[in-house]
């Protein structure tokens, strides 16, 4: 079976957060997926939701594979560098602010 992948890089969203909506959609058809991922109220759900189609976009124009028969093969979130800010306290001192990022990668067969 011929897959395909779509990927985002240094999304800036948590992975913790990314793969609770990532598991919703696992293992199913597209059209399942994508309905399911239009209706969630989550910011990781529009940001999968485009990733989606991209690479339903790449599997029907580059190789030439029929939509209706695809499904999420596999869809995994990595985590990216994180981004390191400070704030300022009381008394002096200073809290380190992680904003984290993720790398998510969808494929379909």
């Amino acid at each position: 079976m011929l897959e395909v992948s779509a990927k985002l890089s240094d999304a800036r969203l948590s992975p913790q957060k990314a793969r609770l909506v990532a598991d919703l959609v696992r293992g199913l058809p597209v059209g399942r997926a994508l309905n399911i991922l239009s209706f969630s109220p989550k910011k990781a759900a529009q940001i999968l939701k485009k990733l989606l189609v991209s690479a339903i976009a790449n599997a029907e124009h580059n190789n030439a594979l029929d939509v209706d028969e695809l499904s999420v093969a596999r869809i995994f979130v990595n985590e990216a560098p994180r981004l390191k800010r400070s704030t300022q306290r009381a008394k002096g001192r200073g809290n380190r602010i992680v904003k984290r990022n993720c790398h998510i990668t969808v494929v379909v067969a």
